[in-house]
């Protein structure tokens, strides 16, 4: 089978079967090179019928986009609500940790038991809103230019604020997790905070659900 059009009807018939299609495989069954595989791909997602991912293609889109915090925290709410708990049970008392925004980190927060003595650094309004509450809690509040689809701070100056603390643990909220392209997400100023969060923690917890694998 080795014409472009027998080839793409391939492609397109094996993807609406598996939903996910590799090079290998498709160089294999087709008996062409890589390089053809690839071009087929290209050629497809140009038509918009695929999305080109690392090895192979796939029908789901990979890229995520950038929704509000209140759109967001009504998908997948049970899910956060069990990676909430999980993740509470990791603190410890007289903890210093960092959470970052989204609203797994959000369920987290929620979920933090009332009688630990913490210390909390957070990017997120609501979440400061949401410790707030709790007398055991000391809460530092980082400032910065307001990402209102997120209810966070972000920019230079939460960043400068960071270099002055180190802390035990950071929960992180990420919009996509790939194993090639690491944790992301789809502001760039977010990222550079995040990254300087890394940077003075000593153990970084990624709280995501499953939605975000692969993108």
């Amino acid at each position: 089978m080795s014409s472009l059009a027998e080839r793409h009807q391939y492609i397109i018939k094996k993807l609406q079967n598996k939903q996910y299609i590799s090079v290998v495989d498709l160089c294999n069954e087709l008996k062409v090179s890589s390089v053809t595989i690839r071009k087929d791909l290209k050629l497809l997602e140009d038509k918009n019928l695929l999305f080109k991912i690392h090895g192979g293609a796939s029908l789901s889109n990979p890229y995520t986009v950038d929704r509000s915090v209140n759109e967001k925290e009504t998908l997948q709410s049970a899910e956060k609500s069990s990676i909430g708990y999980a993740a509470a049970a990791l603190v410890e008392e007289n903890d210093s940790i960092i959470i970052a925004s989204g609203t797994s980190v959000l369920a987290f927060a929620r979920c933090l038991p009332a009688k630990l003595n913490l210390t909390v650094i957070t990017s997120a309004l609501n979440v400061a809103l949401e410790l707030s509450r709790n007398p055991n809690i000391e809460v530092i509040q980082l400032g910065g230019t307001l990402r209102k689809s997120s209810n966070s701070v972000m920019g230079p100056y939460s960043e400068s604020i960071l270099k002055d603390f180190f802390c035990n643990k950071l929960f992180l909220g990420v919009d996509g997790i790939d194993l090639e392209f690491g944790l992301t997400t789809t502001n760039i100023m977010e990222a550079h905070l995040n990254r300087q969060m890394i940077r003075v923690a000593q153990k970084t917890i990624v709280l995501t659900d499953s939605t975000k694998f692969g993108k």
